[in-house]
């Protein structure tokens, strides 16, 4: 699954032709709809609307159909339906064309212009939301660096030990294979065919977690980023005794590595362990709104948007699934603001994400109820 780069969100912001066209549609991973292909009709929807608003603008159907043509094909691609995420997103030109099958769930959402329409990927660069993931048992350890919206593996076999045996040795083993015939016969349970805990038995994994926390230790020792650990619940007090590392999350992700299907399904646990730490520097941006100098914030657009081109704007607040339609005057550093969208409009909220996240800073969507000032679509924190 490729997920959206930066670098390629940066590329997309600068494409320059005429006309653009932006396509969102929400997708789903499995299950009846897949099998109904809703997300093929609901592409094809979406694409008629673009032709649709094309023709209005005067682009002859031969023009229209070069810059579909990349959509037709998807829409025969059956297999290419079965592999899906949450949203996809489509830019369109002549000669041009990007797919991004992303874990972000879109409204369906059609744009056509001289430039695309990136709003709704803001949620992928607010900070880069990484942190290290530790599937922990006795028999294997793997550590994963992931972000919000990514995972993979990082190589630690060479330097951590593969399974308790390698550090405490193999009468470990022998005593478990022990302990599970003993248990067999008197009806005692037993945790993965190891021994019940003991004294002996928490020192011995102590000592391995130790080994496993050396090597994890000289991966991340300059780090500052979240270690969240997966194991069986009651290694994770052990395992926190032998870490050394100082951003070891307090929670660990609940039940055995080995009951989650694969690497994605174990993120996923992960992120759901995590939302309360990556919710907290968006809490604490609202609340700077709110403490702030009135000087320091705006909740107006013709304001922010002159603001966000000198690099004032550090935090920027969009009410989600809405528009604010005019023109900006870079020249003359002025905001023409439309009531309603017509031909020569442009998404000014677009415009201010786009600029925002160019810039390092950081935008959010957010639903109205939530907004710090809910009584306008856009809220901004200046850095000075």
């Amino acid at each position: 699954m490729p997920i959206l780069t930066k670098e390629q969100f940066q590329d997309l912001a600068k494409f320059d032709s005429n006309p653009c066209v932006s396509i969102f549609i929400p997708t789903q991973r499995a299950g009846k709809d897949v099998l109904e292909e809703k997300d093929k009709i609901n592409l094809k929807s979406q694409w008629k609307k673009a032709g649709e608003e094309l023709k209005k603008l005067g682009f002859p159907q031969e023009k229209i159909e070069k810059i579909g043509k990349p959509v037709s094909d998807l829409l025969d691609d059956r297999d290419f339906w079965r592999h899906q995420s949450d949203g996809l997103a489509l830019f369109l030109a002549d000669g041009f064309y990007r797919q991004y099958t992303l874990p972000v769930y879109f409204e369906a959402f059609t744009y056509v212009a001289d430039h695309f329409y990136l709003k709704p990927l803001v949620p992928m660069f607010n900070g880069d939301g990484r942190f290290f993931l530790l599937s922990l048992q006795l028999d294997k350890v793997k550590l994963f660096e992931a972000t919000q919206f990514s995972i993979g593996e990082v190589k630690i076999d060479d330097i951590a030990p593969s399974q308790i045996e390698d550090r405490v040795g193999y009468d470990y083993e022998e005593r478990g294979r022990k302990a599970k015939t003993q248990n067999t016969t008197t009806g005692t349970s037993t945790v993965h065919g190891y021994e019940p805990a003991t004294r002996d038995r928490n020192n011995e994994i102590l000592r391995y977690f130790r080994a496993v926390d050396k090597a994890v230790y000289e991966v991340l020792h300059n780090e500052k980023v979240p270690l969240i650990v997966a194991c069986e619940d009651s290694f994770f007090p052990i395992y926190q005794e032998a870490s050394r590392y100082k951003n070891l999350y307090s929670q660990s992700v609940p039940g055995n590595p080995e009951a989650y299907e694969d690497m994605f399904s174990l993120h996923d646990s992960a992120l759901k362990t995590l939302e309360p730490y990556f919710k907290k520097e968006k809490e604490e941006k609202m609340q700077q709104f709110n403490d702030l100098n009135p000087s320091r914030t705006s909740s107006s657009i013709s304001e922010i948007i002159p603001a966000i081109h000198e690099g004032k704007v550090d935090t920027l607040f969009l009410q989600n699934r809405e528009d604010i339609w005019g023109d900006y005057n870079e020249n003359m550093a002025s905001v023409d603001v439309h009531e309603e969208r017509r031909n020569g409009s442009v998404s000014l909220m677009n415009l201010a994400a786009i600029k925002v996240i160019e810039q390092n800073g950081k935008v959010y969507l957010v639903e109205k109820e939530f907004m710090p000032n809910k009584e306008t679509m856009v809220n901004a924190v200046y850095r000075y």
